[in-house]
């Protein structure tokens, strides 16, 4: 699609949600056969998809399998709201999933559990048939992890796709839109990242998600109970993939341009020790813990087209949440910080910053000009609906995902090389090719229509 084809239908697309309702705008394009699809974990995350899955008409949850009888209760009163049929419930022990994957025919999986079950239940959909594996980031553990998965998608020859949102925030695609248009000119480097004060998430009362208390691990609830432990024992950029899916985007990466090295700093501890004793008291059991995850990783990464990129992972200190987003080229630049857009010639003020708004509005992406309202009550402001949507439109249509697994592995990779680089004193790592050299032939394909 070229640039004018590009706009135009950005301005189509309100006129097209207009005429039609939401049981067309969701109709398969050939059969009527509902999407039939199977969730593992049904935590917070889990809830979220089992909400989304259940607008739809086009999709039939008919498989649901976690641990946890409270928010197993949770999710069959969601089905009962909605007024959709039950799906059959799997529980009572660790690889309860196993038998959902072998005993129900399912055209989809999603996976919104604990990050080390990721690579296992990924690699044993595609085992069991699935051939179209959504997964909440990130994708594994150790670097191995990452190359198992892509090698077991290529030999079943299945989709998988993480679930990144942060690719469909409304700000980030009019800024896609933007870049493809030229507006930014040539891109020379980008930032991004995950600032969020997590303290609220990594510890709580064990009575519930977001209840205070100085509790984790077996007398934490929800991500306390499982998530802390990583900060325990790991340093490095633990949760790359919301900064690094839309800066990816905006630069092609697996499709004509990839990561070539990696190289990453750690601040001290501090700032998760100070909430126990601030919380609990200094007397507190796990005011005694060491945390090895630094207040503040910063991660600096080389591509071959000569883009710099700069990843920060700051969960443990007090801050208001932002992924810390600049797109600069060699005609202007955006930053979500100050919300500010400044393009040179084009800009109202000589080197004075443009309100982002004046540009967001004007270069709106055509996929929320069309499907804005379908997303309105979708959670983290709509962006959700706009990455189930996508999956669940190209298992339809036996269409790859916009995003595969080769961006899957490449986004969470990060993870293992940016520990090793501070394990060997901030050495540069090497980023491995997971295309195996397809990086230069293949096109985008993200988001360059309307469709999903």
């Amino acid at each position: 699609m070229n640039r004018k084809e590009f706009v135009k239908t950005a301005g189509l697309a309100t006129a097209a949600t207009a005429v039609l309702s939401s049981g067309k705008l969701f109709a398969h394009p050939v059969a009527d056969d509902k999407v039939r699809i199977g969730i593992i974990g049904v935590g917070q995350r889990g809830l979220s998809h089992l909400s989304l899955l259940l607008r739809r008409d086009d999709t039939e949850v008919i498989a649901i399998c976690d641990l946890d009888e409270k928010v197993l209760n949770t999710a069959r009163g969601m089905v009962s709201k909605a007024g959709k049929k039950m799906p059959e419930v799997y529980t009572g022990d660790p690889y309860a999933w196993k038998k959902m994957l072998d005993s129900k025919k399912l055209d989809g999986i999603v996976i919104a559990t604990p990050w080390e079950w990721h690579k296992p239940m990924i690699i044993g959909a595609l085992q069991a048939g699935i051939k179209y594996v959504g997964t909440e980031v990130i994708l594994g553990i150790t670097l191995e992890d990452h190359w198992e998965v892509v090698r077991a998608a290529e030999r079943y020859d299945a989709h998988v796709m993480m679930m990144e949102n942060v690719c469909y925030r409304r700000d980030v695609m009019a800024v896609l839109n933007m870049v493809r248009q030229g507006l930014f000119g040539e891109l020379i480097h980008l930032q991004g990242g995950y600032q969020h004060d997590l303290r609220g998430v990594k510890f709580n009362d064990g009575n519930g998600p977001y209840t205070k208390g100085a509790e984790f691990g077996e007398k934490g609830y929800s991500e306390a109970h499982w998530r802390t432990e990583h900060s325990v024992r790991r340093n490095g950029d633990l949760y790359p993939t919301h900064g690094i899916g839309p800066i990816a985007q905006y630069i092609n990466i697996n499709r004509g341009n990839r990561f070539l090295s990696l190289c990453s700093f750690s601040s001290k501890a501090r700032g998760l020790h100070n909430y126990i004793v601030k919380v609990g008291g200094e007397n507190h059991p796990n005011a005694k813990v060491n945390f090895k995850l630094g207040d503040v990783v910063t991660t600096s990464i080389n591509c071959a087209n000569g883009e710099t990129i700069l990843l920060q992972h700051d969960t443990d200190l007090p801050r208001p949440y932002s992924l810390g987003f600049r797109v600069q080229g060699t005609e202007g630049l955006w930053m979500d910080v100050n919300k500010g857009i400044y393009i040179e010639g084009k800009s109202a003020k000589n080197d004075i910053w443009d309100d982002e708004k004046t540009w967001l509005d004007k270069y709106d992406h055509p996929l929320w000009a069309r499907w804005s309202k379908e997303s309105a009550g979708a959670g983290h402001g709509g962006m959700d609906f706009f990455v189930e949507h996508a999956f669940i439109e190209s298992i339809k249509r036996k269409a790859a995902t916009p995003l595969d697994v080769y961006d899957a592995a490449a986004w969470s990779a990060i993870t293992p090389l940016s520990e090793r680089s501070i394990e060997l004193g901030n050495e540069t790592v090497d980023f491995p090719d997971f295309t195996g050299g397809q990086w230069m032939y293949r096109k985008p394909v993200f988001a360059l229509n309307d469709e999903y």
